[in-house]
């Protein structure tokens, strides 16, 4: 599992652009290129918001939490 795809993955199912991704999450597009390129990681709240995105648009988000709380440790 690797987080920074599985985000990419979340994007593409839902056919938005990083920057479009952004404004629904309400987060910058840098943001969203750091989170795919692995340089950052979203925080608590930002994953939050990628989890209401993912049920607002049924996209499943268990591999991405679980890439996340690994990541944790």
């Amino acid at each position: 599992m690797n987080l920074p795809n599985e985000i990419k993955i979340i994007r593409q199912k839902a056919f938005l652009t990083q920057e479009a991704f952004a404004k629904e999450l309400q987060v910058a597009y840098t943001t969203v290129n750091r989170w795919e390129s692995g340089k950052i990681r979203p925080s608590i709240s930002a994953m939050k918001q990628i989890k209401q995105f993912c049920e607002l648009h049924s996209i499943p988000f268990d591999d991405l939490q679980d890439a996340w709380i690994k990541k944790e440790g």
